[in-house]
């Protein structure tokens, strides 16, 4: 009978190992992503351009216990530009199609909202900034890594294209009165796909409440409400997603309180043979200021990108991109992070 600790003796050295006795069974898939890329913003320097590199190489390990439950984990290996290794949780996938997430689990919020079209590349305009505004759906998605996330089986309670999550983190972090991390996390989260005619409608979305550590000041680490909504017809897509609640942001080495943020995101994507053209828009505000206190002006952040995405042959798509953004920092425009800016790259897959 297998061991019930295959996955942690595989975590010891099982990789180019996996057909030895009492060792899971290793995959792997990265990427290497290359390009040029950049801005000319509206502050009054020049514009500029630079390299982009990027690499990504991720092990994936699971096996299959006689009772039928898969366990699965895995690990990161990166390169100079990521910074650090990451190490994946626990993954129990049962017999009936539910799963469970152990350790780093995640939030239900942000594993059943739809991802709403937008720009691939990596264009942007990125400045040293303080705006708090929202630039996603899930802008308050945060909890610690003791935690578990709930994946329900397809059609949960029986009706057709259901599926549902429900999460919670707990920690005890300690922080001090001017910082602040994720202590208990809660989060729900639903999906519903149907069909209307030869459109695929699908809707998800769902809340998150995370309380900090902090023993100063007592606040909300996050508090938040997202949902989106994409159609499919053929080779086109279309959708939209509108998040809205407070959280803490760290800019800095301090903490600040955002308030009032709420966020709407656009957009659209066609595939014609080889060829993805693909569309994006965001735009978020809110109000920031010290922990314990209510912020008086106004962050901003609108933006608007395009791309096209060429799968020249399996495994390698080039990409050129454009976006074009709008920064502002307490009701004044942010120079610096506002412009135009544009990519051209690759990425290879394996």
């Amino acid at each position: 009978m297998k061991k019930e600790l295959l996955v942690a003796s595989a975590l010891v050295g099982s990789l180019g190992m996996a057909g030895i006795a009492e060792a899971a069974t290793a995959t792997f898939s990265g990427h290497s992503r290359a390009g040029v890329k950049g801005s000319d913003t509206d502050a009054t320097t020049d514009s500029s351009y630079s390299a982009v590199e990027s690499a990504s190489f991720t092990v994936s390990l699971a096996e299959t216990l006689d009772s039928g439950i898969k366990v699965s984990t895995g690990f990161d290996i990166t390169d100079e530009n990521d910074g650090s290794t990451d190490v994946s949780g626990l993954t129990f996938t049962f017999t009936d199609g539910s799963k469970l997430d152990l350790i780093e689990a995640g939030n239900a919020i942000g594993t059943h909202i739809v991802s709403v079209p937008s720009a691939s590349g990596e264009q942007g305009v990125t400045g040293t900034t303080a705006n708090s505004a929202p630039t996603g759906l899930t802008f308050a998605n945060t909890s610690d890594a003791v935690g578990f996330e709930w994946h329900s089986a397809a059609d949960f309670a029986g009706i057709a294209g259901l599926k549902a999550g429900l999460s919670a983190a707990f920690g005890d972090d300690g922080d001090s009165s001017a910082t602040s991390t994720a202590e208990n996390s809660y989060s729900v989260g639903l999906n519903y796909s149907t069909t209307a005619g030869d459109t695929t409608i699908t809707v998800g979305g769902g809340f998150v409440v995370a309380e900090d550590s902090n023993g100063t000041t007592v606040n909300d680490r996050g508090n938040q409400v997202a949902a989106a909504l994409t159609a499919a017809t053929g080779n086109l897509t279309v959708g939209a997603g509108f998040g809205s609640g407070s959280y803490v942001d760290a800019n800095s080495s301090t903490s600040y309180e955002v308030d009032n943020a709420e966020v709407v995101t656009a957009g659209a994507k066609y595939v014609s043979g080889d060829i993805t053209f693909a569309v994006g828009y965001v735009d978020g505000s809110s109000k920031d200021a010290a922990l314990g206190s209510n912020g008086a002006n106004d962050d901003g952040y609108e933006s608007i990108g395009a791309s096209i995405d060429y799968a020249v042959i399996s495994g390698i798509t080039a990409t050129v991109g454009y976006s074009d953004t709008d920064s502002q920092e307490e009701n004044t425009q942010a120079t610096a992070n506002s412009g135009s800016a544009w990519y051209i790259g690759a990425n290879v897959t394996f």
